[in-house]
């Protein structure tokens, strides 16, 4: 019997040989059954939240139950601090006059750097004397943060609203110091120090976008208790999941001696120079937000445009996180600051051409893209050159000069009403300056106290 009349194959009329997989007129029986199109979408979609949340899962466990729980931490503190804002700047910003307004924000600005003059001198010798405390200042911050919160809802408007958001300052800063201090100590085996640090910038910035966004739909109908009670749940989950923080454990920890003096902290010539340079960047960003934020209230400016602008720079940051792991594989941390600085520049000078809302909106963003690039690559820069025993007093040093770099860069906006353009220009300036300086300081090599010349340098020859 020929193969036409075998019954186990599908005759086609009119053929001679039966069809085959490869035969242009064979399909396969179940491409004649009725696909369902919403079907599609379901699996779609399921496989896509599918990819999402493995995403986010291995961004959290990359690096142990440690960083984990420190990750997790971070982010709801970030939220709390973003809601945070939200609610206070109704009060301080959008409610009052212009005049009124510039008065609040220069005061607000003031008490940013008043928290250093408190926790400056007392809080790097309380982390290096006493390692094993550093969970418990942090789970402490948070939950005063998210306690203090709460209590900003009946005074609202009154001038309690001022110590009330001082010890939230405060308290924040604390957490920042532990957070970057604990960072190195709650990774499950030694990784490259700036990957870790973008991975949970990154974090806070997903936290951060998540809870502004909710923030902003909830001022809406709420402008100032509906972000804030936000504020103080998302800091009191911070401080119940930073309960479950591992206890600092470094060798350096380990071998302390009870009432030894510790050692002098000695930073690097490169922490050094990559300190002031970074603070360089933070001073340009404060002069950029607000000089953008009282251009676009000029304007009648309401708050989703504040929120924009906050945003864009929210999104420089996170891009800067994902950016960053990226360079290091391939450059310094050096350079890195460099293009920070770079970027700063052209940014100030690109938007003194067209100022417009998109305008602000890209400086902003820029603006973001640089702090978030600056100070990734130094914290990863200090965390690799300063010993365990002091990484509590270099990082309280470094983010007091951070703040009051931000302080100096944002009081002038405040103060002085400036033209938009011609601050756009001395931005731009200034930042190349600051470039400038930091690059020559980097191709001079470093003066030998002892007379010997540098490894690697050839003593000149006379003619």
């Amino acid at each position: 019997m020929g193969r036409a009349s075998d019954p186990r194959r599908p005759a086609t009329p009119g053929a001679s040989e039966p069809p085959t997989e490869r035969s242009p007129r064979y399909f396969p029986p179940q491409t004649y059954r009725r696909r369902n199109p919403l079907g599609r979408i379901g699996r779609a979609g399921r496989a896509s939240v599918g990819r999402l949340s493995g995403s986010v899962r291995s961004l959290f466990e990359t690096g142990g139950r440690g960083f984990r729980d420190l990750a997790i931490t971070h982010a709801f503190s970030v939220a709390a601090d973003t809601l945070t804002a939200i609610g206070l700047a109704g009060t301080l910003f959008f409610a009052v006059p212009s005049a009124e307004a510039r008065m609040n924000v220069a005061l607000y600005l003031l008490l940013t750097v008043a928290p250093f003059a408190i926790i400056g001198p007392t809080l790097g010798r309380i982390l290096d004397r006493a390692p094993t405390s550093t969970r418990g200042l942090l789970v402490g911050a948070a939950a005063g943060r998210g306690i203090l919160a709460l209590s900003l809802l009946p005074l609202a408007g009154s001038w309690w609203l001022f110590p009330a958001a001082f010890g939230l300052l405060v308290l924040a800063r604390i957490h920042l110091i532990t957070r970057n201090t604990l960072l190195p100590l709650a990774l499950d085996e030694p990784r490259r120090l700036v990957d870790a640090n973008a991975r949970i910038a990154w974090i806070g910035v997903l936290g951060g976008g998540v809870a502004g966004g909710l923030g902003i739909a909830i001022a809406l109908v709420s402008p100032i208790d509906g972000p804030l009670a936000l504020a103080g749940a998302a800091a009191l989950t911070a401080a119940l999941v930073g309960r479950r923080l591992p206890a600092p454990d470094s060798s350096a920890i380990r071998h302390a001696v009870p009432g030894a003096r510790l050692p002098e902290l000695h930073m690097d010539r490169s922490v050094h120079m990559a300190r002031l340079a970074t603070a360089g960047v933070r001073a340009s960003n404060g002069f950029l937000l607000l000089l953008l934020a009282f251009a676009l209230r000029e304007v009648d400016a309401q708050l989703l445009d504040f929120g924009a602008l906050l945003g864009a720079s929210g999104v420089g940051y996170a891009i800067a996180s994902r950016t960053v792991p990226v360079l290091s594989r391939r450059v310094s941390e050096e350079p890195m600051v460099v293009a920070a600085l770079s970027i700063t520049a052209a940014a100030a000078f690109s938007a003194g051409q067209w100022f417009g809302m998109v305008a602000a909106a890209i400086t902003a963003g820029l603006a973001g893209m640089a702090w978030g690039t600056a100070k990734l690559a130094f914290d990863g820069l200090l965390q690799s050159q300063v010993p365990a025993e002091r990484r509590g007093a270099a990082f309280t040093r470094s983010e007091t000069l951070f703040s009051i770099a931000f302080v100096a860069g944002a009081i002038i906006p405040t103060a002085l009403p400036l033209s938009v353009t011609l601050g756009l220009i001395l931005t731009g300036f200034g930042a190349l300056a600051a470039q400038i300086v930091y690059v020559a300081a980097l191709l001079v090599p470093p003066a030998d106290r002892s007379g010997v010349p540098p490894r690697g340098s050839q003593p000149s020859e006379l003619p």
